[in-house]
């Protein structure tokens, strides 16, 4: 009795030492993006592997699964429940109950922590957008319709039903096919809008819409599943990422110049569109 025992006490223990040493897993939902997966993972690792260190967690505390597809995004959430998640806001706001997210961290671009979305149009083709009307639209951003529906266009105008979607995965071919004549137009966000003038494009571009100003989401975190003290920890690390040697590559990489602790109040406007548009 006492041998078994003793057996079913080792077991427990070393059980327990596995699941101890799991890391802990971060989903990455990147809607719409052409990274590949174990590009993308590669680059996460280097990322972990810092806020590791800032953070004076143990290395390999942390890994990452990546999407670009927002049901598996979806699936991966509600399978692994991870304390802390990389989501877009549209994401965000579809998720934020089911998995009781809070915003933690911004990424800050070119000194901006919000963006703005544009449909752009070869100049002098269309005037605005009620001539776009049953037009195609392309463009990455619409790999999530609802959040362009509820938030881009403050649910004054559903995008599939008013154009003729064609989604990519990749701006530059949006924008060539613009070129061409195979779309009317192209939805961008401000990284991509910010890239134009690099391109040299032959034909000059117009704007008929411009949004408002959305708050760019990085990281979320599980309000449940984690305590203060371990968002607190996790957004310090991310606060000192940019100023760290190896981190400032990995940011100067993602085009980041910074993150900042995200500022709840400026998503609860967007969280009450979302919620009264549904």
């Amino acid at each position: 009795m006492l041998k078994r025992l003793l057996t079913i006490a080792a077991l427990l223990a070393s059980c327990l030492t596995f699941a101890a040493s799991q890391p802990e897993m971060i989903v990455v939902c990147y809607p719409g993006g052409s990274v590949n997966a174990a590009d993308a993972n590669a680059a996460m690792s280097s990322m972990l592997r810092v806020v590791e260190r800032i953070g004076h967690w143990r290395e390999n505390s942390f890994d990452s699964l990546f999407t670009t597809k927002t049901d598996e995004c979806r699936k991966q959430m509600a399978e692994k429940n991870p304390k802390f998640a990389i989501t877009s806001l549209g994401l965000f706001l579809a998720l934020r109950d089911q998995n009781r997210l809070i915003p933690l961290a911004q990424p800050q671009l070119k000194g901006r922590t919000s963006e703005i979305y544009r449909v752009m149009v070869e100049k002098g083709q269309f005037q605005n957008l009620e001539e776009l009307k049953g037009k195609t639209l392309g463009g990455t951003v619409l790999e999530e319709q609802a959040f362009i529906a509820k938030i881009v266009f403050a649910g004054n105008l559903d995008p599939a039903s008013f154009f003729v979607l064609k989604p990519s995965n990749q701006a530059i071919r949006t924008l060539r096919s613009l070129a061409k004549g195979e779309l009317d137009a192209v939805m961008l966000n401000q990284q991509q809008f910010d890239g134009l003038a690099s391109l040299h494009l032959e034909k000059p571009l117009a704007v008929v819409f411009t949004s408002e100003e959305i708050p760019l989401l990085g990281v979320v975190a599980d309000a449940a599943a984690t305590t203060e003290a371990e968002r607190g920890r996790f957004t310090k690390a991310l606060a000192g990422m940019c100023d760290d040697p190896e981190g400032k590559k990995l940011c100067e990489l993602f085009g980041i110049d910074a993150f900042a602790a995200a500022d709840k109040s400026v998503f609860e406007p967007f969280i009450k569109r979302w919620t009264e548009e549904r």
